[in-house]
Formats: C-alpha cells, sequence, structure tokens
C-alpha cells in the first residue's frame, strides 16, 4: 500500500507537549485533533458552534485526496459534544488553520460540557476524492428497480 504524506504545520507549540495529531491504535481511522485553547471552554447547552482551533494547518495538495472532520464517538455518544455542521470538509488545496466547530446538542437546561485545553474533541480522516463530470440527458439511461422512490420506500 503507497502511504501518502502531507505536509502538517504545528500552530499552537503546546501540541508538542499534548500529543501531535496520531491516530491512537494501529487501525484507527481518524486522526485525533486536540483543542488548542489557553483556558477551559464551557459548551452550554444548544448554544451555536464554538469555533476551536486545532492548533495545525494540513496541505493535503492532491486532487484524489479529501479530508473530513468527524465528531470523536466517546464525547458525541457519553457528553453530546458535536460538529456544528456534522461534518467537516477539507479540500485538498486548503492550507489555512484547522477549525472544529463544536456543539453541545444536549437538551437546554442540562449542564455544560467543559472542553480543557489539549483535550482530544474531533478527529480527520482522509478518503479517496471522485469529480465526476456530468452528461445532461432528458431521462435515464437505465431504469432501476427503486426508481425515484424516496425516504422509506424500501421498507
Amino acid at each position: 500500500m503507497n502511504t501518502p504524506e502531507f505536509e502538517l504545520r504545528i500552530l499552537d507549540p503546546r501540541l508538542h507537549e499534548w500529543g501531535l495529531p496520531t491516530y491512537h491504535s494501529d487501525m484507527a481511522a481518524g486522526l485525533d485533533l486536540r483543542a488548542c485553547i489557553d483556558a477551559p471552554l464551557s459548551l452550554q447547552p444548544q448554544a451555536p458552534a464554538a469555533m476551536v482551533p486545532s492548533g495545525v494547518a494540513i496541505l493535503i495538495n492532491r486532487p484524489d485526496v479529501v479530508a473530513l472532520v468527524l465528531a470523536r464517538s466517546g464525547l458525541g455518544a457519553r457528553q453530546g459534544i458535536v460538529l456544528g455542521q456534522a461534518v467537516g470538509t477539507i479540500d485538498p488545496d486548503y492550507a489555512g488553520p484547522w477549525l472544529v466547530p463544536l456543539v453541545n446538542r444536549n437538551a437546554i437546561g442540562t449542564p455544560p460540557v467543559v472542553i480543557n485545553p489539549g483535550e482530544r474533541i474531533a478527529q480527520a480522516v482522509f478518503l479517496p476524492l471522485i469529480r465526476p463530470t456530468f452528461r445532461i440527458v432528458e431521462d435515464f439511461s437505465v431504469v432501476t428497480q427503486r426508481g425515484a422512490g424516496g425516504f422509506g420506500s424500501t421498507g
């Protein structure tokens, strides 16, 4: 397997002590990103997203790869912390700092969730990218079993 190599800029030197972005098991799909904040951040339930710096910029610079930033499953399942837009897309030509929009999806009236400096807050997954071209048609060239059946149409 040919593993691609991307350029990673460390924008926050505290990552050298907290831990650089890394995979936390031999077969982990997600590269963990940390909260590069100066003080604990209290995320109130149902408040607008807090843009949390990850302390890195990664240049993919390959037209066949995209990065998706995802919530960490433990934060989402146990504490209710997810990404503001569910999934963040990092385009191959983006060279700026990676920010993570965190939201506390818990019900209003529940306690805030505190994110501490250096805490792992999200994960980045790198995937193959396909950018198709399109041919305009009046009708599709094949008829599928499902056709235009939408939500719930398969049972």
